[in-house]
C-alpha cells in the first residue's frame, strides 16, 4: 500500500514529483469535490498530472442525486439542520472544557506546580484534557446517530440514481493507475466520498493533500488559530477514510496554528495522544512505510508542545 501525504499545493506544487515517483502508467483518477463550484477548473491540475487524470466530479455528482433522488434530498437537508445544530451544542461544550484546561495550565505554570509537585501538576492537565475528550466523544456518538438516521429514512443502496454514479465511478477507479485527493473543503469531500462510497483498494497508490490528506486519515480535526474571529479550538468534525491511521493531519500548520504557544500546542498534542498530531506545511512530502507507519523526518506536535522530527535523536 502506497500513500503519499503532500503540503498544500497553491505556492509550492509537488504533485507532480510525488506521481512520478510512484512509477505507475496509465490514467490517474482525481477527487476534487472540496473544490466545491470550481471542481471542473482543472487546467492546472491536469497539467500537474501530465494530462493523465480522470476527474470522478463527486460534488456535481451529488447534486445530480439531490435533484434527481428527493427521498434524499429531503432527508439530506434534514440531516445538515440536525449537524449544524449538533456542531452549534458541541463548539459551546468544547469552548468551555477548553477554557477549564487552558486555566488549568495557566495556574500550574504560574506557581502551583512549585506547591503541589510537578507530577500532580501534569496529572490536573490530563484529567481537564480528558474532559475534553469526554466532549469529543459524546460529539461523535451522537454524529453517528445522525448518520444511522440519514441512512434510515433515504437508504443509499436503495436509490437507482446513486446506484448509476457508484458503478460509473467504480468502473473509472477500476482502470486508474492512482489516485489523486486534493484540497478544498473538507466536509464536502467527506460528504462526497461518504454518498458515493468510496473504496480505496490497498493495492492503489494514492496522493493526498490537505483536506485530502485530512480525509485519509481516521478523524479529522479541524482547527484555525488565526481566524477573523480569532483562535478557535480544534474540532474533532467527523470520522475519515481510515486509510491512514494514528494520524491527525494539519495542513498549513504554520499558518494555522500558533507554534510558538508551546502551551497551547502541547495540549492539542495531549489531547490527540493516541495519534501523531503530523505538520502538513508547503514542501512537505510524506510516503507511509509499507506498513502504514509514518516515515522518518516527519515533523510532529510533541507533548512538550515543540515540533519535533520523528525518528530524530535528541
Amino acid at each position: 500500500m502506497r500513500t503519499i501525504l503532500l503540503g498544500p499545493q497553491r505556492f509550492m506544487t509537488t504533485a507532480g514529483t510525488a506521481l512520478r515517483s510512484l512509477g505507475v502508467d496509465g490514467p490517474v483518477a482525481t477527487v476534487n469535490a472540496g473544490w466545491e463550484e470550481r471542481e471542473d477548473v482543472v487546467d492546472e491540475l491536469d497539467t500537474v498530472l501530465e494530462g493523465r487524470a480522470t476527474h470522478l466530479r463527486l460534488y456535481h455528482r451529488t447534486f445530480d442525486v439531490i435533484a434527481k433522488d428527493e427521498v434524499f434530498a429531503a432527508a439530506a437537508l434534514t440531516f445538515r439542520d440536525h449537524h449544524d445544530a449538533l456542531l452549534s451544542l458541541y463548539r459551546l461544550r468544547l469552548q468551555h472544557a477548553m477554557e477549564g484546561v487552558h486555566a488549568v495550565v495557566r495556574r500550574t505554570r504560574d506557581g502551583e506546580s512549585r506547591t503541589w509537585g510537578a507530577q500532580a501538576a501534569y496529572g490536573a492537565v490530563d484529567d481537564a484534557i480528558e474532559g475534553v475528550r469526554h466532549v469529543d466523544a459524546w460529539y461523535a456518538a451522537q454524529l453517528k446517530n445522525l448518520y444511522a438516521d440519514l441512512d434510515a429514512a433515504a437508504p443509499l443502496d436503495s436509490s437507482g440514481v446513486i446506484a448509476w454514479h457508484r458503478g460509473e465511478i467504480e468502473a473509472a477507479l477500476a482502470d486508474s493507475a492512482a489516485l489523486v485527493l486534493t484540497g478544498g473543503h473538507v466536509g464536502t469531500l467527506l460528504r462526497a466520498l461518504r454518498l458515493f462510497a468510496i473504496r480505496i483498494p490497498d493495492s492503489m497508490p494514492v496522493i493526498a493533500w490537505s483536506a485530502g490528506a485530512m480525509a485519509l486519515t481516521e478523524r479529522v480535526v479541524l482547527f484555525h488559530e488565526f481566524g477573523p474571529e480569532g483562535a478557535t479550538e480544534a474540532e474533532v468534525y467527523d470520522r475519515g477514510l481510515g486509510r491512514v491511521k494514528g494520524v491527525v493531519a494539519l495542513p498549513h500548520a504554520r499558518r494555522r496554528l500558533r507554534l510558538d504557544d508551546k502551551d497551547r500546542c502541547a495540549v492539542m498534542a495531549r489531547r490527540f495522544t493516541d495519534a501523531h498530531c503530523v505538520l502538513l506545511d508547503d514542501g512537505t512530502a510524506l510516503e507511509l512505510t509499507p506498513d502504514g507507519g509514518l516515515p522518518k523526518g516527519a515533523r510532529i506536535l510533541g507533548v512538550d508542545g515543540a515540533v519535533h522530527e520523528l525518528g530524530a535523536t535528541a
